[in-house]
This record gives C-alpha cells, sequence and structure tokens, in this order.
C-alpha cells in the first residue's frame, strides 16, 4: 500500500528517532501523561549502535549506560558493552518502559500548520500537536567531495558501513579520520594482520584513566556537578564558538578492557601515518606536510581541554584522589610519510573515510536551523511552538548526546511540552 493510501493518524506527540534520545523521551513523556508515537526508520530497535563494526565496544563504561528509570546495576561497572549487548540494552528498555515504537516508518517531511504539525512519512501522514526531534548525531555520515577522483578500483567505505575486514578485498588499507572510530578501527584491522595507513586528523588522545578513575568518571562529574563549584566550561553558553559544538571526542576505545589509542603506539605497530587528507591529484591522495606537530597536538589536548578543568573539580570538590601520574615522554617519529600517497604502488585496495557525520534535519519545512543545520533552541525548546530536539551533540552541556546525559535534557524538554498541552 501506497504512503498516499495509508489513513491519516493523530497523536498528541510524535518523537523522530527511537535511540537513546527517542527512548528517554518517551519515557518521560509516559510520566507526564502524554499520548504519543515514536517513529523510527530501522526495521529493528537498537539506534545508530547497529551501524557500529563487529568488534565495536561501547566506549562509555557501564555505570554510564543508564537511561530514566534504568540506572546501572550490574556487577561490572567499570566494563564495556559490546556492540551486541548494547543494542540488547536498548531493545530491553523499550519493552520494560512499553515504548509505542513504529518501526520501519521513515519521517520525509514535517510540516507546521495551524494546531501542530502535519508529519509524512513512509508509511502514511500523522498529525501531532507536537514534535520532539530524537534522531541523534549519526544522521548523515560525511565523505569528502575529492574522494570522487580516486580510482574505482579501489573500494570506499564510511566507517558507517565498515563491518569487519574480511569485508575488504586483499591489500593494504587507507583509514582516513583520528576520532574514536578511526583510532578503533585501525586497531581492528591491525589484529587482522593487515597493513594500515593512516591519515591524521586533530583530535586529541586522553589517558583511560586519570586521577584512580576512568576518564568519563570525571567527565560526568564536570558536566553535573562543576556548576555547583564555580566550573561551568562544559556547559553550552560556554563554548567561544557554536562550532565548538562539533568537536571530537578524545582517542579512546573500550576494547580489551578499555584503552587509550596512541597515535606514535600505532605508528610502533607498522601502522604508516599521514597529515590530514587534503584532496586528490591526478588520482593520488594528498595530505599535508605536518605530521610532526600534528602528532605533538594530539598528545597536547588532553591536557588542554581536560586536565586543567579535572583537577580544579577534584581540588574545589575536596575529592580524595590519587595525584596525576607524570605523562611519559614519547620520541618516536615517523619515517618521512610524504605529502602524497601512491596507492597502487602502496598495495592499497581500500579507504574508510572515518570522517564523521553531519546533521540532517531537510525534513523540516521551517526556516529553523543554523550555519551548521543545528536547530535554533533554548535548552531544546526551538524558536517554533511545539517542536522540540533532545540527543544533539551539546544540546545543553557536554554530554548532552549520551546515554546517562540524554535524560536530563529530555526530562526538561517534556516537562515544557506537557505545559503546552
Amino acid at each position: 500500500m501506497s504512503a498516499s493510501a495509508v489513513p491519516r493518524q493523530d497523536t498528541n506527540t510524535l518523537v523522530v528517532g527511537a535511540g537513546q534520545a527517542g527512548l528517554a523521551t518517551s519515557y518521560w513523556l509516559a510520566q507526564r501523561g502524554v499520548e504519543h508515537r515514536i517513529l523510527e526508520q530501522r526495521p529493528a530497535l537498537g539506534g545508530a549502535w547497529q551501524d557500529r563494526w563487529d568488534s565495536f565496544y561501547l566506549n562509555t563504561p557501564n555505570f554510564s549506560v543508564a537511561l530514566p528509570g534504568s540506572p546501572y546495576a550490574g556487577p561490572d561497572p567499570d566494563g564495556f558493552l559490546t556492540k551486541d549487548a548494547t543494542i540488547g540494552f536498548f531493545r530491553g528498555y523499550a519493552m520494560d518502559i512499553q515504548a509505542p515504537v513504529e518501526l520501519d516508518t521513515g519521517v520525509t517531511r514535517i510540516t507546521p500548520t495551524e494546531g501542530g504539525f502535519d508529519v509524512l512519512t513512509s508509511q502514511g501522514t500523522w498529525t501531532a500537536r507536537n514534535v520532539v526531534l530524537a534522531s541523534g548525531a549519526f544522521q548523515r555520515p560525511r565523505i569528502p567531495a575529492a574522494a570522487v577522483g580516486i580510482s574505482p578500483e579501489v573500494l570506499q567505505l564510511h566507517s558507517h558501513d565498515y563491518r569487519n575486514p574480511d569485508q575488504l578485498p586483499p591489500g593494504a588499507v587507507l583509514v582516513v579520520g583520528t576520532g574514536q572510530s578511526g583510532g578503533q578501527i585501525t586497531e581492528d584491522l591491525l589484529a587482522a594482520g593487515r597493513t594500515v595507513h593512516l591519515s591524521v586528523s586533530s583530535c586529541p588522545e586522553a589517558p583511560r584513566r586519570y586521577r584512580g578513575q576512568d576518564i568519563f568518571h570525571w567527565i560526568w562529574e564536570v558536566n553535573v556537578h562543576g556548576p555547583d563549584f564555580g566550573i561551568n566550561a562544559l556547559l553550552v553558553d560556554q563554548l567561544p564558538s557554536p562550532a565548538g559544538r562539533f568537536l571530537c571526542n578524545p582517542l579512546l576505545s573500550g576494547t580489551g578492557g578499555g584503552h587509550s589509542v596512541r597515535l606514535r603506539g600505532l605508528g610502533r605497530r607498522g601502522v604508516r601515518l599521514h597529515g590530514r587528507f587534503e584532496g586528490v591529484d591526478d588520482g593520488v591522495p594528498v595530505f599535508t606536510d605536518d605530521l610532526a606537530q600534528r602528532l605533538a597536538a594530539a598528545e597536547a589536548g588532553f591536557g588542554q581541554r581536560f586536565k586543567k578543568l579535572f583537577d580544579a573539580y577534584i581540588d574545589a570538590a575536596g575529592i580524595d584522589a590519587p595525584e596525576a601520574e607524570a605523562a611519559q615522554p614519547d620520541s618516536w617519529q615517523p619515517d618521512g610519510p610524504g605529502s602524497r600517497l601512491d596507492l597502487r604502488e602502496e598495495g592499497i585496495t581500500s579507504i574508510i573515510w572515518s570522517t564523521g557525520y553531519g546533521l540532517d534535519f531537510s525534513m523540516l519545512d521551517l526556516p529553523l536551523l543554523d550555519e551548521w543545520n543545528y536547530p535554533r533552541h533554548s535548552k531544546g525548546v526551538t524558536e517554533h511552538p511545539g517542536l522540540y530536539a533532545v540527543g544533539l551533540p551539546w544540546l545543553t552541556r557536554h554530554i548532552s548526546a549520551t546515554l546517562v546525559g540524554v535524560g536530563p535534557d529530555a526530562e526538561y524538554v517534556t516537562e515544557h511540552l506537557a505545559a503546552r498541552g
């Protein structure tokens, strides 16, 4: 049956997306007695975690695997969930809260009306007084336009579509980008015996543990309790620029019990490091000639972005934490990588673009987006009455898009929504 042949359906509130943001919003809507439906484009629950590679582990510890009404109560708070266990958590949570999810229902247009919104989907049209955008930060995989200049003989994948080394043809692999996905996929390929080239971007390294705790423990503490002690740097209104909402996260992994990913360490294991990807010249990828400076900047990133905050918070809150371990200097240097990479000469048959995601709210029939395609809002309440957003990076604070961080934002948004009626 075509979408146009499906009868129009009506509800008070539609939530777009059934990942962590959508489910947290559903929990609070149910607590407030608000009739609602969740529209999920995927055929199964589990959100964007279903788009990760086979050996993926959640990067945040188990103690942070918590959604409203479901705090972590397991035996291994400092462990890390596998991909399948993470997906299972979401499916179990949706069942526990009896989330009213409509699967296989992609939203194609949201149009304001006098009484609310018309929402066109792949399964027909809905009418709703309120709409909550909860489709997360992993919406549109980004691949540089210059990628079209690379020979079609080379397989190109975004990290979104990478699953395991066996998916790739025999030969060496170029990974572009050193965010968390780029670093972890590089390790996955190394474990399979692949030769890997890695293009270094601007993401910082960080210790997995700092002053006796996993680094995310301190990130959470400073986000939530820092303002009580005058430490507000991880609140959105303290960002020096709106572009700061899209800074990459530290190079960390949950694999093998959790560890830091060190670029020089990868180099020692045989990874060929290159500067930032600049483009393609006559079929040859070109990189910046500043690798030494990039490695130094990655190593300094933790000290510049987080260390001072953590130390200030520990002192201000009077926390008895061990002294920080001195960073061990590392003088390893790559052996003349050059700024050009002849793919055929190096036997490179695959490129994995670990170049992140862009926001995609093209379904909005409203002039509501800023120059970064981010909805203009205040604490998730957008400029258009009845339209809300939850689960975006830095919605209210640094951890707004994380499992443990999305609940408070959803609670605030649903309180505003319920008061609106």
